[in-house]
């Protein structure tokens, strides 16, 4: 019983820990132009990739309840 007590314990104080931590990064973004540049052409080269790579890049159809290939 003591040694679920002490696992508890480390699973509260880790997520307190973890609370702690998030609550303190205050979403650190780029405040400077150099860094929001670098930030936007990520973001736009993520976009592309995802629209590139995407799950219907291969064919030109959508997978209907019908299709026998549907993944």
């Amino acid at each position: 019983m003591i040694e679920l007590g002490i696992l508890f314990g480390l699973f509260l104080l880790t997520a307190l820990a973890l609370i702690c931590v998030l609550l303190r990064r205050q979403n650190s973004r780029t405040e400077n132009a150099d860094g929001l540049l670098i930030e936007q052409t990520r973001r736009i080269q993520a976009q592309n990739d995802r629209v590139t790579y995407g799950r219907g890049m291969g064919n030109d159809y959508l997978p209907t309840t019908r299709d026998p290939y549907r993944p």
